[in-house]
């Protein structure tokens, strides 16, 4: 967005200054540490689009880098309410020593149905410092204040409001059963791809299931497929990058009656 990306190779649908870290099945959807030094690493997980996550132990690695090589990581934690399996982190803070090298941000638009409404978070350590090309340290939390404080006039007191009831009592209890509703749509969703022979993935900690199309077929492909013969929607991959080609994803976010219709129509359409 601000220029530095570099050139876009449309051939390879890449951009020259960014280094990617593919998220394939090769590597267990875990993504290999950069092969060269960086200067900001993006990380999202419980990961959209392939709704896998990483251990303590594996974001363990992602902050020793960052500390050696002096990368800011900027920590995509929107899905974390998701979370249901013991061991997974909600946070990168709860790995020791991140709050020197790590952003996190989450919004509401899936925790809470907030999407449009354009309200989050972002953390910024007091201990996480910034370097000029001469090497002098600067406090990004300054940075930050400094600009929120100048640019932006914050988000409308209505929507503050909102957000606040996210974490009473009653709205904790009701934002539960809001997850807990997705969370049952995406094991509907797994499972039934499962009974006809899909490879899938996510589903388990995130309202995404992750699908290898069937041999053969683009994820576009799949995509008209799935539009003319099940007359059911979602996305194809190579939407999310050159390393999504041949996957595809579906969601959660919808009612349990309509999730099941819809695995009944693939179902009935896709013979793998």
């Amino acid at each position: 967005m601000s220029g530095r990306s570099g050139k876009y190779n449309k051939e390879k649908q890449i951009y020259e200054n960014i280094v990617y870290l593919p998220v394939t099945a090769e590597n267990d959807f875990k993504p290999e540490l950069p092969s060269q030094k960086v200067d900001m690493i993006y990380l999202c997980f419980p990961n959209n689009p392939t709704g896998t996550v990483l251990t303590k132990e594996d974001l363990k690695k992602w902050v020793d880098y960052a500390k050696e090589n002096k990368s800011i990581i900027l920590y995509d934690a929107a899905y974390e309410a998701f979370i249901t399996e013991e061991g997974i982190p909600h946070s990168i803070y709860e790995v020791d020593g991140a709050k020197e090298v790590a952003i996190e941000f989450k919004s509401y638009s899936k925790t809470a149905g907030f999407t449009g409404v354009r309200c989050a978070y972002v953390v910024i350590p007091k201990e996480l410092k910034g370097c000029t090309k001469e090497g002098k340290e600067v406090s990004l939390n300054k940075l930050w204040n400094r600009r929120t404080c100048t640019k932006f006039n914050g988000v409308s007191y209505i929507v503050q409001k909102a957000a606040e009831a996210i974490y009473s009592e009653e709205g904790k209890k009701q934002i539960q059963e809001n997850i807990n509703y997705y969370l049952e749509n995406a094991k509907i969703i797994k499972q039934g791809l499962e009974e006809i022979g899909f490879k899938v993935y996510g589903g388990v900690n995130s309202p995404y299931v992750w699908l290898k199309v069937p041999e053969g077929m683009t994820s576009w492909k799949f995509f008209d497929k799935l539009l003319e013969e099940a007359n059911v929607v979602g996305t194809p991959g190579s939407g999310f990058g050159p390393h999504g080609e041949g996957y595809f994803r579906l969601t959660a976010f919808g009612t349990k009656e309509n999730t099941i219709e819809a695995i009944d129509r693939i179902k009935n359409a896709i013979k793998i």
